[in-house]
């Protein structure tokens, strides 16, 4: 029978994840599902616990959190793999703010259905990226994707907007961000094939397709196609940023002139003036970096969730 260990991080969603560790465990047990449960108690827990998880056997490791508990899930079955540990797949259950690594991968927001696709154990394959510098030289793994520049910003305001939670308080640092962020920065982004160079008010590099809890960053990326899709966004008139926000929670930016729409399995992003701040699956990498390396990982995932459309 599949083994599952279960992750809670019980500050998640604003303590949720604690309060609705009782829950889980029924829905869990209703269906047949035989787990165990752990919760972490600091920074990089998740990681820790996974990799255990897949030293002690278990044949799933299953993140309760959010997008950054997600994220230290993944790190630590990718690190198992590295390490030639052996394997586990990864299940989410999505208790948090955003929760965009679970929606792009197909994976129920609502807790019981995802607890009920959890019990079904259908396996998806996708794609894993690696992303070096900032606070982390040796590289940290990622499932959804990574942000530099104006999106970053606003993830680290929203973070700090206590009185707001899930997409609202995005949405609130986004406007935030407006006042606060400028000038852009002048990037030097290499590719696989070409060289951008130009003023970039963000770039977001994705495997899934949403960031900050609704805006549709790549609305037609694959996770499984080997390479990650870019948005380059230049840098425009602060009056017109309101626009393009609308744009990207639409998913229409294609085609508007401050927007160009890449894919490269190696992305290279250097700041010839100015800084990088930036995020990887919505956990700060630095604020004020100069080069950053993305790119696409040997390592792929198997992944509990709904069929998705790329399969």
């Amino acid at each position: 029978m599949t083994r599952h260990r279960i992750i809670i991080n019980p500050t998640a969603g604003r303590g949720s994840a604690k309060k609705l560790a009782p829950v889980i465990e029924k829905e869990l047990t209703s269906h047949g599902v035989e787990f165990e449960m752990v919760h972490t108690s600091h920074p990089w827990h998740a990681a820790e616990l996974a990799q255990q998880g897949v030293v002690l056997g278990f044949d799933v490791v299953v993140s309760v959190g959010g997008d950054g508990t997600a994220n230290e899930v993944l790190n630590g079955l990718m690190l198992a793999r590295e390490a030639g540990l052996g394997s586990a797949a990864m299940g989410v259950l999505p208790i948090g703010r955003g929760n965009d690594f679970a929606w792009s991968m197909g994976i129920p927001t609502k807790l019981e259905d995802s607890c009920r696709v959890l019990a079904e154990g259908q396996l998806i394959t996708i794609d894993t990226g690696c992303v070096s510098g900032g606070l982390y030289p040796m590289g940290r793994y990622f499932g959804n994707g990574v942000g530099i520049g104006f999106d970053a910003v606003v993830g680290f305001f929203a973070k700090e907007m206590t009185h707001l939670s899930g997409f609202a308080s995005y949405l609130a640092a986004a406007v935030k961000t407006m006042n606060y962020y400028h000038p852009a920065p002048l990037m030097e982004i290499d590719l696989d094939d070409e060289t951008v160079t130009q003023p970039t008010l963000m770039v977001s590099i994705m495997n899934g397709r949403r960031m900050g809890g609704g805006f549709l960053m790549t609305p037609h990326s694959l996770p499984n196609d080997s390479a990650m899709d870019l948005c380059i966004a230049a840098e425009i008139p602060r009056r017109r940023i309101p626009v393009l926000i609308g744009h990207f929670l639409r998913g229409t930016q294609v085609g508007h002139p401050a927007i160009q729409m890449k894919r490269s399995s190696r992305i290279a992003v250097r700041a010839v003036k100015g800084v990088l701040p930036a995020h990887c699956d919505g956990e700060t990498l630095c604020t004020d970096g100069t080069e950053l390396v993305i790119q696409t990982s040997p390592f792929k995932l198997e992944l509990i969730s709904t069929p998705h459309p790329a399969e």
